[in-house]
């Protein structure tokens, strides 16, 4: 699994697949304050990319990878 829904926060880790991404936006939307964990998230699909674009949760922390981290406005 990609993504571990906690109470507080999404962890993301890995390969986020195109899979995730409805599942992601659906919890995101039901938290009163959505917040996403990124430390170790690989990479993610363009699906996700969106879902994360869109809905603009909180960022518990920046993923290693630089060119995502700066196309979330992370960087």
């Amino acid at each position: 699994m990609t993504i571990r829904y906690l109470k507080k926060h999404a962890v993301l880790e890995g390969h986020v697949a195109v899979d995730d991404a409805e599942a992601l936006a659906q919890w995101l939307l039901q938290q009163r304050v959505p917040a996403v964990h990124l430390g170790k998230c690989e990479d993610v699909h363009g699906a996700v990319l969106q879902v994360l674009l869109a809905l603009r949760p909180t960022f518990k922390s920046s993923p290693a990878d630089p060119l995502l981290a700066r196309v979330l406005g992370l960087a």
